[in-house]
């Protein structure tokens, strides 16, 4: 199915970029138009599923346009407005004028993609897939590595239970796929999928967005999931108010609306993410016991990229055809050095990093079909250290042992890192005996205590 495309009415670039951006990691075409003109030209020539069009524009507002576009220049496509200086009056009058939505600036992620995603699917054009189960682009975990299948058998063991599971994994790991896994595969997918995270939470109000007001709850985070599934992203992200709040909730299965004005029933599933040294040490990084325990119903391990190198050939091919089909960017392929290069690659940003590379590299415009080494090279981050990228030392210029050293010590303290010190992890991870690694490193003079 192809992805929706959107357009993007705003008139400050950062907006329009940090837009596109979002927009774009979740898969959808999306084009932009700096003013009223530039929209008219791009929706003239290429019809989008949906506009998203800033109110406050220089040559002409964005009620103007909607005026207009309600009327006989009707794009036939729902329009959400947006608006850093909104009001009460302006929602009421942009909806009577056949806004779909109103979201509010500075813009939050969690907002944008539920709004984004009722609009579309309320849209009367767009077409209804004939079957439900399948999945949109990218849910499912990718690999054939066997950690991958772990998680993967897990996840689908969860689908059937109410409670809610805690995702354990580094940032950019694809926690939330896996939560998306769940929620896809799950009788509820017909229902909300709501990501949140404490920084959607405004500060001094975060009992208004979490619950609404009313007995429905009309308004919050909370309301807004029901009968399908909360996500909380980055659990170290929520402050003590937020957490307090959430475990009462996921206790009692109920909550009370802020004004106080009753208690209602809540009917939805809680997923939540949380990094490795954040569960292992709660109190540490701010986090209440009694949430973690509630939440830790089931307990799945998302592995970090660097630990089934195997499967980043599979990644990669995934994520050039995703970008090529959904953004119409050039074919590119990845050599079989730069491939090689990438299994080796620390991936400190785990799969997120990879994907903002290879979609970085498709952008590119000008290159080879095949994207070689050296390109390749001047797109990765530069290494910090003494040590410097194990590729760029020119070791060939020395002899064997004093060459052979510098390599080992350069690999060892890289490795080390990655295990967080753990001499035990480094082990099994370069494939040697505890006792001979720990020779090794003193003789090589690495600090493994510190």
């Amino acid at each position: 199915m192809t992805a929706a495309k959107i357009l993007v009415v705003d008139d400050e670039a950062d907006i329009r970029i940090l837009v596109d951006e979002i927009l774009s990691e979740e898969g959808y075409r999306v084009t932009t138009a700096c003013d009223a003109a530039q929209a008219r030209t791009k929706i003239g020539t290429d019809l989008p599923d949906l506009v998203l069009l800033d109110i406050w524009m220089p040559d002409t507002d964005g009620i103007t346009l909607l005026k207009e576009w309600s009327g006989e220049a009707n794009p036939g496509c729902p329009i959400v407005m947006m608006s850093g200086h909104g009001t009460v009056e302006t929602a009421v009058e942009a909806t009577r004028l056949g806004a779909a939505d109103f979201i509010e600036k500075p813009v939050s992620i969690a907002k944008l993609l539920l709004t984004v995603e009722k609009a579309l699917q309320n849209a009367p054009k767009m077409p209804i897939a004939e079957n439900p189960v399948q999945l949109p682009p990218l849910t499912a975990p990718i690999g054939k590595s066997e950690q991958i299948f772990e998680v993967r058998r897990r996840l689908e063991q969860s689908v059937p239970l109410a409670s809610p599971i805690l995702i354990v994994g580094e940032s950019g790991s694809s926690r939330e796929a896996a939560a998306r896994y769940v929620y896809a595969l799950s009788a509820r997918r017909e229902q909300p999928f709501v990501c949140l995270s404490g920084d959607d939470l405004p500060a001094g109000r975060t009992r208004d967005a979490l619950l609404g007001s009313g007995i429905s709850g009309e308004g919050g985070f909370i309301g807004q999931a029901e009968g399908g599934f909360l996500f909380l992203r980055e659990l170290e992200s929520f402050d003590a108010d937020a957490q307090r709040i959430l475990a009462a909730i996921v206790e009692r299965g109920d909550s009370s609306s802020s004004d106080g004005s009753g208690r209602q029933k809540t009917d939805l599933r809680f997923i939540a993410s949380i990094t490795p040294q954040a569960f292992a040490d709660p109190a540490g990084h701010g986090l209440r016991a009694d949430l973690i325990e509630q939440l830790a119903i089931s307990i799945i391990r998302v592995p970090a990229l660097r630990d089934y190198p195997e499967d980043v050939p599979e990644l990669l091919r995934v994520f050039v055809e995703q970008f090529v089909d959904a953004n119409q960017l050039p074919f590119r392929r990845f050599g079989v050095a730069a491939q090689n290069r990438l299994r080796n690659y620390p991936w400190p940003g785990n799969v997120r990093e990879l994907r903002a590379l290879v979609r970085r590299l498709l952008i590119a415009t000008g290159g080879p079909e095949e994207i070689q080494l050296d390109e390749l090279e001047s797109a990765l981050p530069p290494t910090t250290g003494q040590e410097g990228p194990l590729l760029q030392q020119d070791l060939l210029s020395l002899p064997l042992r004093e060459a052979r050293e510098q390599f080992e010590k350069a690999y060892l303290i890289q490795q080390l890192a990655l295990c967080d010190g753990k001499v035990g992890q480094l082990a099994k991870r370069v494939g040697m005996e505890r006792t001979h690694l720990y020779r090794k490193l003193r003789a090589l003079g690495i600090n493994f205590r510190r």
